[in-house]
């Protein structure tokens, strides 16, 4: 049986320069190797195959008819290899071909979604496939380049870049504060109308700062929603308050479609750090698409990023 594995690339260019020289010794001394090794490349060549290449006689090296055909399937296999390898080198100079890019439902649609134009104006040759949900996604497994993720991040053997600390805010709008008044103590909140978020957790808790210890409040739950858009509309439509972080709802804080409460008791759903981090694969080298990508947002979304919001 013919043993294949034994053919490298290395033992194709020697048959090449070989076939092309009819020589040992000449491609000997261009590859800065003896003749004999070049000799014992090419015997296990042809014991791999189970033909004889070249006739062998003290004045030339003559290509057989197997020489001849396989000398077809050399070059091509070589020529191949070496478009590869162009490709590759291209790649590593030049942001070309697909990048796949996973975040969370609305943090999609209001800070990636709004961007990509100029990121595909800025590298013409990319072409973008944009995933959005709001279940986890795991690097290991899931085919994504560049996860967006936000909250703590527990594998240490991902590669990640923060792109902000995700700060959380109460809120409604002027006309429902106006209509039922505007809580000055988180207690005040259980009687007031909650716009609440449910994921697969459940729903969401209020948690506040009191007295340097977190307490949870309860709110009476007006609307309870999967959908963090349906809530947000909800409260700029005044039917109740939510609390969102400022990536969603800084810019209505901004303009004051919607007003900030209770910001000295730090109103939050998790104690812990949420960063909102952009994720990739652990490599040695990340690709040059990933790189651009996460520079690109990381210029983009400024530090601090331009959806914060300061009372």
């Amino acid at each position: 049986m013919n043993d294949f594995s034994s053919i490298n690339i290395r033992a194709l260019k020697f048959f090449i320069a070989v076939y092309k020289c009819k020589s040992f010794s000449v491609v000997a001394r261009h590859e800065n190797v003896s003749p004999s090794m070049v000799s014992r490349v090419i015997l296990q060549l042809e014991d791999a195959l189970g033909q004889q290449l070249f006739y062998r006689n003290t004045r030339a090296i003559m290509p057989t008819e197997a020489g001849r055909i396989f000398h077809d399937y050399a070059r091509s296999m070589t020529e191949q290899l070496n478009e590869v390898r162009n490709e590759l080198q291209d790649r590593a100079t030049q942001p070309k071909g697909l990048i796949r890019i996973n975040a969370p439902v609305f943090f999609g649609q209001k800070h990636i979604a709004p961007w990509l134009g100029e990121f595909l104006n800025r590298y013409p040759k990319i072409q973008v496939e944009l995933t959005q949900t709001d279940d986890f996604i795991d690097p290991h497994i899931d085919a994504a380049d560049v996860i967006f993720r936000i909250g703590s991040l527990a594998d240490s053997s991902l590669h990640a870049k923060t792109l902000g600390l995700q700060t959380y805010h109460l809120a409604a709008s002027p006309a429902y504060l106006k209509k039922y008044g505007t809580p000055k103590v988180p207690a005040d909140l259980s009687q007031h109308q909650g716009l609440i978020y449910s994921g697969s957790s459940g729903q969401n808790r209020w948690l506040f700062k009191i007295n340097s210890s977190w307490q949870q409040q309860s709110v009476i739950p007006t609307l309870v929603s999967n959908n963090a858009e349906t809530l947000f509309i909800g409260a700029l439509n005044d039917m109740g308050i939510v609390l969102f972080p400022d990536w969603l709802i800084g810019e209505s804080l901004k303009t004051g479609t919607l007003v900030s409460l209770l910001s000295e008791f730090a109103p939050t759903i998790k104690t812990g750090p949420q960063n909102i981090t952009a994720i990739y694969p652990n490599t040695r080298q990340p690709p040059l698409n990933v790189r651009v990508c996460i520079d690109y947002f990381s210029e983009v979304y400024g530090n601090p990023p331009y959806w914060k919001y300061q009372n």
